[in-house]
């Protein structure tokens, strides 16, 4: 199997009156059509976002050979990034996101002046590996866009009392209560994961729109 596959189409879901375009990349161990990210694009289309979702190179190639692919290297990642895009018509305010890795990927791309974006979100930044104490942080301070992180407060790719002291111009950090990395919380919090996704989406809403220089958009 060739390691260059075409570029696959994004997956679109559009709400009767967008305002703004989302551009969402998927985690490192899970593609497009997973559940959270099935579950994420619903909610953000309800509160009124254009979600475009799609697959990285290597995700595709697992699909194809149905074959458990590590990702690809972090310059590949932002080349097929890049290249969705490229794809975006310019009718709604662009944005690019992704959960984990996808957001991370995004959000390195932040630190370009040159693309055409309001914002970057991430859900669920994967600020260290689990156990780990190196950060995936030295680019915030290079950032050109701003930068919405929606985090469950017990990540174990960055929780709460981890990052308690922790702040970076143009970055907004919002806590997702008893949430993990998937935004899901214990059952002795009262709370579900649908409960948390639909409350991210709201937030991102909020902010996209504010990025957006149009406060009260219509859904």
């Amino acid at each position: 199997m060739s390691n260059n596959l075409p570029m696959p189409s994004p997956l679109i879901e559009r709400p009767a009156r967008p305002f703004a375009r989302l551009l969402l990349a998927h985690g490192a161990g899970a593609g497009m059509q997973s559940d959270f990210m099935q579950w994420l694009s619903s909610a953000l289309v309800a509160e009124g976002i254009e979600v475009w979702r799609f697959n990285f190179p290597y995700m595709q190639q697992q699909l194809a050979e149905q074959k458990k692919r590590p990702p690809n290297p972090m310059p590949k990642l932002q080349q097929a990034f890049v290249a969705q895009i490229q794809q975006c018509p310019q009718d709604l305010p662009l944005f690019i996101g992704g959960k984990s890795m996808g957001g991370r990927v995004a959000s390195m791309l932040a630190v370009e002046a040159n693309l055409p974006i309001r914002g970057v979100l991430a859900y669920g930044y994967p600020f260290h590996a689990p156990g780990k104490d190196q950060y995936r942080t030295d680019h915030f301070a290079d950032l050109t866009s701003s930068l919405l992180i929606l985090q469950g407060e017990r990540d174990t790719f960055g929780n709460q009392s981890e990052l308690a002291d922790k702040q970076w111009p143009g970055v907004s950090l919002h806590w997702l209560a008893d949430g993990d990395h998937s935004f899901k919380p214990r059952k002795k919090s009262g709370l579900t994961q649908a409960q948390l996704i639909a409350q991210a989406a709201a937030i991102s809403r909020g902010w996209m729109a504010s990025q957006s220089e149009v406060p009260h958009a219509g859904r």
